[in-house]
């Protein structure tokens, strides 16, 4: 991981049992979350996206029982419409809930972390929404698996312990 000299610094799992220097390191270091704590953010995020979609549904539902949206029955049958749908609204709903939070989804607000550059300073809404888009490439979840999740590498971003 590069080291960017400002104000706080990203590190791995630096703890006063594993680091001998840790007294050493600045007061604001930031500590990488957990695969558990990762985990945790991206079930939750899912349940809060589900949730979402019910209300979307619903509003949908609505309006196609009062022939508002007639378009609605043409792209029901569509494999297509629907997978670009749901990418438009999961991006959607990740971005404003990253965006709006400087790097906090409904996952991260409850498991106490947040996303941030790699020199530890919040995200910007820019970035919440290309972490956002990353998400949605086929097979992005399967990253979360080796180092570094893509929409975390690509974004140069990290999900980090939230500091009071």
């Amino acid at each position: 991981m590069e080291n960017v000299s400002t104000q706080e610094t990203v590190v791995s799992g630096n703890t006063e049992q594993n680091d001998l220097l840790y007294d050493l390191y600045p007061e604001n270091i930031l500590e990488e979350a957990s695969l558990g704590k990762r985990f945790a953010n991206y079930l939750i995020d899912v349940v809060g996206y589900y949730i979402f979609m019910l209300f979307v549904g619903l509003f949908l539902g609505i309006m196609q029982m009062t022939e508002t949206l007639a378009i609605i029955d043409e792209w029901s049958n569509s494999l297509l419409a629907n997978y670009l749908l749901t990418a438009v609204l999961y991006t959607s709903y990740m971005t404003l809930s990253e965006g709006l939070t400087k790097g906090r989804s409904l996952g991260k607000l409850i498991t106490g972390t947040r996303a941030v550059y790699e020199d530890g300073t919040a995200i910007n809404f820019g970035t919440a929404f290309m972490r956002s888009l990353c998400r949605v490439v086929p097979f992005e979840v399967l990253s979360a698996f080796g180092t570094r999740p893509w929409h975390d590498s690509w974004t140069k971003t990290y999900v980090v312990k939230k500091q009071d």
